[in-house]
């Protein structure tokens, strides 16, 4: 090679491609007026809801803001008698799971086995059914709204010793959880819910399972003077203050009722198959029917095992004279609304869009805040306390066939034929197998996998979620989700939502930064529609999404 040949060559290798420029347009200058009406339009109407009233006649306006205000009015006009087939056949179906429920979980609240039943009462479903926009909702008690209701009274009342004021501060809270809960929807302050973080969640709900089993102990073991403290000092205190031969009696006792709900449940849950949901359904009055027949086949109660005892029929009625709105007492109910009213919000708006997700259709936070909250304030005067959705009826409700709320209302009468005819037919009922229903129960609110991830993606995280946790057994459930919510980070709080799911995974990278939260939304919305031409590629994406919802729903159907 000749030296000029290899100097050009050189020369060449030197060179440095020109740099390309692009013009970026500025965004325009916004006004303080309106970057506060755009924030101000993000947070309280992040859904637009006026938008389908553009371009209509009046007439069309007016119906659609019926439709808004009263879901029923939607799905109302159209309802068939096919659809009515499914909805009665869902409703028996939850109704048989309602019931033992309802009895164990007023046991939990240390309220009288009828007042749990009064929860399925008509009036109530007829309010969700009317404002609720989920299809699958199962409304009723639950176990952790039932713990904590109970523990945060039994703080300043007994109800052994004064049952009826009890009764009373029970039903006050109630409506104070119902004001609260209707206040956040009027004033569509939904995004307030979004502070309970999932490591939150995952923490408190873990701890207050633990706290719920600890305290069935009290029912399982045959325990007569247990203590009314929470935490899991106290109560191991009571169990081994026991003799030893006793416990182990009534532990055979308790193992022996609930074995045939338990293996039953387990099995047919890990086998993944929806059209058995009536077996899973079905064991705990299977629980209740068998060791009753027992019971009274062998007079049990005569012999140490504790029993309901007698039970009147008929309605309970109305409660509205036993609302507190003033004295001593005051302050612990609306403390006690509050946190209910919270808890049980969170959970049953997880529960409606978790399986709106599964039949692609949309449940409105702000709808579920008013449908619930009012349910509880009418609630409050009809003989019952906190309601909300429960994941294990409303995944019985889901895998029944259910196309709309009129499950609910088919449920409740169901439970008011059972309130005004069955009653006596549980007298006989024995406590252990009403603490075996509830251990069985919450053993599912302890997601370990779920707990394991938040620590893979944020130490901080999963150390606000021990918080959580230890709070709650070692102090106090109202406590431990107080210490949490001071830990957490709210900031943070869009993206780690982003990015655990799914959809943020395959669409957006895990450092992407927004300042808003209509940024985030506005760019995985925007993104999610760039990729919507490829129809195999959504719908695969959707039939993962839905796949891994339904193995988390049997894995937590116990709920």
């Amino acid at each position: 090679m000749e030296p000029n040949d290899s100097s050009i060559m050189h020369s060449h290798c030197l060179e440095i491609a020109p740099m390309e420029v692009h013009k970026v347009i500025p965004p325009p200058h916004k006004s303080t007026l309106q970057k506060l009406k755009t924030r101000l339009k993000e947070t309280f109407f992040p859904d637009d809801p006026l938008r389908q009233f553009k371009g209509q006649p009046l007439n069309k306006k007016w119906i659609l803001a019926a439709q808004y205000v009263f879901p029923i009015l939607q799905w109302g006009p159209n309802y068939s008698l096919k659809l009515f087939k499914s909805d009665i056949v869902s409703g028996l179906t939850i109704a048989s799971l309602a019931i033992p429920q309802g009895i164990s979980y007023a046991n939990l609240a240390s309220l009288p086995p009828i007042v749990g039943l009064c929860e399925f009462k008509l009036c109530s479903s007829l309010v969700y059914a009317v404002l609720g926009s989920s299809r699958d909702l199962a409304v009723g008690p639950v176990s952790i709204a039932s713990l904590i209701l109970g523990s945060m009274l039994m703080q300043e009342v007994s109800p052994t010793n004064d049952p009826v004021l009890f009764l009373q501060l029970a039903f006050s809270s109630t409506f104070f959880a119902g004001l609260f809960q209707a206040s956040l929807g009027l004033l569509r302050l939904g995004f307030i819910i979004d502070f309970l973080s999932e490591a939150i969640l995952i923490g408190f709900m873990a701890g207050a399972a633990v706290i719920v089993s600890l305290q069935q102990l009290k029912s399982l073991l045959g325990i007569t003077h247990f203590t009314k403290q929470m935490g899991l000092v106290p109560v191991l205190s009571s169990v081994f203050h026991k003799p030893m031969r006793i416990i182990v009696r009534d532990a055979l006792f308790a193992f022996i009722a609930s074995l045939d709900k338990q293996y039953i449940c387990e099995n047919f849950q890990s086998m993944r198959k929806p059209k058995l949901f009536w077996v899973s359904a079905g064991a705990p009055i299977v629980s209740v029917i068998l060791s009753t027949i027992l019971v009274f086949a062998f007079k049990a109660q005569h012999h140490g095992i504790s029993i309901i005892g007698k039970l009147e029929e008929g309605l309970n009625p109305p409660s509205w004279n036993m609302l507190h709105f003033h004295g001593s007492h005051l302050g612990l109910v609306m403390r006690t609304g509050l946190v209910t009213g919270i808890i049980s919000l969170t959970e049953g708006i997880a529960v409606g869009r978790t399986f709106a997700a599964l039949k692609n259709y949309q449940v409105d936070g702000n709808k579920e805040m008013m449908a619930i909250g009012l349910m509880n304030i009418i609630g409050s005067s009809t003989s019952c306390y906190v309601t909300t959705g429960a994941f294990s009826r409303s995944a019985v409700n889901h895998n029944a066939g259910a196309k709309t709320a009129a499950s609910n209302i088919i449920m409740s009468v169901t439970v008011m034929v059972t309130l005004l005819f069955l009653m006596p037919l549980f007298q006989y009922t024995p406590n252990v197998v009403l603490g075996a229903i509830i251990v069985t129960a919450v053993v599912g609110l302890i997601d370990i996998p779920t707990a394991y991830q938040i620590w893979k993606i944020d130490k901080y995280d999963f150390i606000v979620l021990l918080c959580a946790f230890f709070g709650v057994i070692f102090i106090s459930v109202q406590e431990g989700l107080a210490i949490a919510l001071v830990l957490v980070n709210p900031l943070g709080e869009v993206m780690e939502k982003l990015q655990r799911a799914d959809a943020a995974h395959d669409i957006l990278k895990p450092d992407t930064l927004f300042l808003t939260v209509g940024e985030a939304v506005a760019a995985l919305s925007s993104t999610m529609k760039a990729q919507s031409s490829s129809q195999d590629k959504s719908n695969s994406s959707f039939d993962k999404t839905r796949d891994k919802i339904e193995n988390q729903m049997y894995h937590d159907s116990s709920i």
